[in-house]
């Protein structure tokens, strides 16, 4: 059995952060939630569904302005991922399927179940997208529109709760889920000259890319997911909590 008294800081949005809370709980670990991007969703935009195919979402956020703009759920619904695809049936999307991965996973599994002539795809997105989803697709002869729904900003500073806990060396674990916070973890904690007490704080990043944006930064260790997903990052976390000391 895992010690108690061990602490995470879960840098997810509020509303993905509470299935990883659970998920830590389980093994005895307290999340400290610490949402690193805003999210402001457009109002008023309009979608013209007419011809198309398949949405495309790539992350929860996209889904959740695709349900505020649209009352369409018949459409079929590409996922990049398991957590983007449980996000579409919570908001009533029938037919949803997950890449169970990343952009590149996405595209396989368009080119794979659909056709170019089958008509055009729509890609919902955030003012910032990771990896070129429509390129991609448009080498493949599929003709792809990307509609930008809510923007993602980087918060302003840490949380005076975070900062403290910080500074009392309470943190253990520190959970990366894109480069983007990764980077913005990195500025927002020298900026609140609290980078120094990272020394005791194992990072956990979802790729690579995440993870260097964190070479930075005085870490007691970093460790990589080996998949692009919370499961893979939860098995990260088990592989760590093995060889811990017990009690």
């Amino acid at each position: 059995m895992t010690r108690r008294g061990l602490q995470a800081l879960v840098t997810r949005p509020r509303e993905e952060a509470g299935i990883l809370a659970k998920a830590l709980a389980t093994r005895n670990l307290t999340a400290l939630v610490e949402p690193l991007m805003v999210i402001h969703y457009y109002e008023g935009a309009a979608l013209d569904l007419r011809d198309v195919q398949a949405i495309l979402c790539t992350s929860a956020n996209g889904v959740r302005a695709l349900a505020r703009t649209s009352s369409e759920r018949g459409l079929p619904l590409f996922a990049v991922g398991d957590a983007t695809a449980a996000r579409a049936f919570a908001e009533g999307f029938g037919a949803v399927k997950s890449a169970g991965g990343d952009v590149n996973d996405l595209v396989r599994l368009v080119a794979t179940e659909l056709r170019p002539q089958g008509g055009r795809l729509l890609h919902i997105a955030g003012n910032v997208a990771a990896g070129d989803l429509s390129g991609a697709l448009r080498n493949q002869g599929f003709q792809v529109e990307r509609h930008v729904l809510y923007v993602a900003l980087p918060a302003a500073s840490l949380s005076r709760t975070t900062v403290d806990a910080l500074r009392a060396n309470a943190v253990d674990f520190a959970f990366f889920f894109s480069p983007r916070t990764a980077a913005i973890f990195a500025t927002l904690a020298g900026l609140a000259d609290v980078a120094k007490f990272c020394g005791n704080i194992t990072a956990l990043s979802i790729s690579p890319a995440a993870d260097a944006a964190l070479a930075g930064l005085p870490w007691l260790d970093r460790r990589v997911a080996e998949g692009p997903n919370q499961t893979a990052l939860l098995d990260a976390l088990d592989r760590v909590l093995s060889k811990r000391p017990q009690g």
